[in-house]
């Protein structure tokens, strides 16, 4: 229900008509096999987007707690499980499976490069590595064995597509531990301010009662048919589109590849009413559509969320889908949506907001020099206080203070202002973050990585907006003197280091820095004098 007191100042308090439950993600997929085994629960597609093996509720829970028997016989409560894989049935199975078993679930990109692997199983301290062989090319099993050769902490690599591993065949049922819902669920990875990424650490209440308000919002009920194409390792996937099927009794098919097009013949021969995705993925399935075009009469709403969403693609969808269209705001450490627009709102409000904070926490905009409260329609940050805060970073008590303030208020580092309803614009962020296609990218992290390069004396990383992945990864280089590296080179020289998305898409070549009076490098000047036309575009 939308608040409507009008407010005189940028606070939104938490909203309590709607009831925070005391559970945990193993609790409610128990009272979802109990009051509705029979009700199909899961569906596996394969690459091509066929469909697979199903499952109901009561079977999800057995398949489950035998994967939560197996970890007991090898592993202690409170100790970290990482799975590395792509949207799968059995990523589905062991997220609950640690959930019954008390253990934390760390969630790893498929995509990731050994470096990249290495660094998020030693900072987490995980204790067992699930994964499958092979996923688009990325040998993944290679590449864990080469990632772990150091890592004593790391007791097993666990294959999930061996079903007597995975499953661990002949092993007995044990007394599952006690798990409260203030515990730690899962760990997932973000963007930090060491170029680093740092473990959010989350928790049951705050993972189930996000996805279920969310839920909510949009009217997702039993005989929903949710087809899931964004990645498990996201929120998005095992939070929101996972723990709100599961409290609304939905359907949940999992797409393990995003094909457009069949993903549209899969939604018309299941007829799917939930499409959630950023803004990239809905274009791909319109385009699509306008080349093969299929019966989209079931979808009853578009959900989207990651970076702001054009008026043209709300038309696009309202016109051609001819469904609700919901925009969500938030960030993993916040589990995650703070912000979602209504479904009957106006096209100003869900292209020019992000909605109106969901129930039960306060959101405000804060000066971020005082952390006082802003006017109403003034930019300031925006900060979340509640039940959905993350516990903390693992392992970095440093990020955690600088993150979370001693009055509870979680700085998330984006900018924006708030109206007298309480809906919240995005204007910018404090943070240097790139959001590409909705994938989080941190530029210190490249930086740092093309730093190694012997022939680049400087560089700096920044996002410059595109029409199509909301933003994209453009490189300012400063070469060694006298060197002319190959942007071939660079490219390949990212590839070997890093996943794709992080590489660089622009290339710029500079000789001198627009600088502070510090010395530091002016990025918001790179980009206003790139987009001014002021520096040349290297091409492979």
């Amino acid at each position: 229900m939308e608040f409507t007191m009008p407010l005189t100042e940028s606070f939104f308090p938490a909203i309590e008509d709607e009831e925070i439950v005391d559970l945990t993600v193993g609790d409610i997929l128990r009272i979802a096999a109990k009051e509705d085994p029979d009700k199909v629960a899961l569906v596996e597609t394969d690459m091509e987007c066929q469909l697979g093996q199903e499952w109901t509720y009561q079977e999800l829970l057995q398949d489950s707690e035998r994967v939560a028997y197996n970890l007991l016989t090898q592993f202690n409560p409170g100790d970290k499980i990482a799975v590395w894989s792509p949207n799968t049935a059995e990523w589905v199975i062991l997220e609950f499976a640690c959930a019954l078993s008390g253990m934390v679930l760390v969630t790893v990109n498929p995509s990731y490069q050994a470096n990249e692997l290495h660094y998020v199983l030693e900072q987490s301290q995980s204790s067992a590595l699930y994964l499958i062989h092979e996923y688009r090319g990325n040998p993944m099993l290679e590449i864990a064995q080469k990632a772990t050769k150091d890592l004593p902490n790391i007791k097993s690599i666990i294959d999930m597509d061996n079903k007597d591993e995975f499953y661990g065949i002949g092993v007995s049922p044990v007394d599952l531990p006690e798990v409260k819902p203030a515990d730690a669920a899962q760990i997932q990875y973000t963007s930090g301010t060491t170029g680093f990424p740092k473990g959010a650490v989350l928790h049951h209440l705050g993972l189930i009662n996000n996805a279920r308000l969310c839920a909510d919002r949009v009217g997702i009920g039993r005989e929903d048919v949710w087809l899931n194409f964004m990645p498990m390792f996201h929120t998005s996937g095992c939070a929101l589109a996972l723990l709100g099927c599961v409290q609304k009794r939905s359907k949940l098919i999992l797409i393990k590849f995003f094909d457009p097009p069949k993903v549209n013949v899969l939604t018309e021969q299941e007829r799917g009413t939930t499409f959630f995705g950023v803004p990239t993925m809905l274009i791909a399935l319109l385009d699509s559509h306008e080349v093969s075009p299929v019966d989209f009469s079931s979808v009853k709403i578009a959900i989207s969320g990651g970076s702001m969403v054009a008026p043209e693609l709300v038309r696009r969808v309202k016109n051609t889908v001819d469904c609700g269209f919901s925009t969500v705001y938030g960030q993993t450490e916040t589990s995650p949506v703070l912000t979602q627009t209504f479904p009957d709102d106006s096209e100003e409000d869900i292209c020019n907001t992000v909605g109106q904070p969901l129930p039960n926490k306060d959101i405000a905009i804060l000066d971020p020099k005082t952390s006082k409260i802003m006017p109403l329609n003034t930019i300031g940050e925006i900060c979340s206080r509640g039940y959905c805060n993350m516990l903390r970073y693992n392992d970095n008590p440093e990020a955690t203070k600088a993150t979370i303030d001693e009055d509870g208020w979680l700085h998330t580092g984006d900018l924006g202002s708030m109206d007298e309803r309480g809906y919240v614009k995005i204007t910018g962020r404090l943070k240097e973050m790139i959001i590409r296609g909705g994938e989080n990218l941190f530029p210190a992290e490249i930086e740092n990585t093309l730093l190694e390069h012997p022939a680049i004396a400087e560089v700096a990383v920044v996002g410059i907006p595109d029409p199509k992945w909301g933003e994209i990864v453009g490189c300012f280089v400063r070469p060694v003197d006298g060197t002319e590296p190959k942007i071939a080179e660079l490219i390949a020289h990212c590839r070997q280091h890093l996943s794709p998305v992080k590489t660089p898409t622009k290339w710029m070549f500079i000789e001198e820095w627009p600088l502070t009076g510090s010395g530091k490098i002016q990025k918001f000047k790179l980009l206003e004098n790139f987009e001014q036309g002021m520096y040349q575009e290297q091409t492979a």
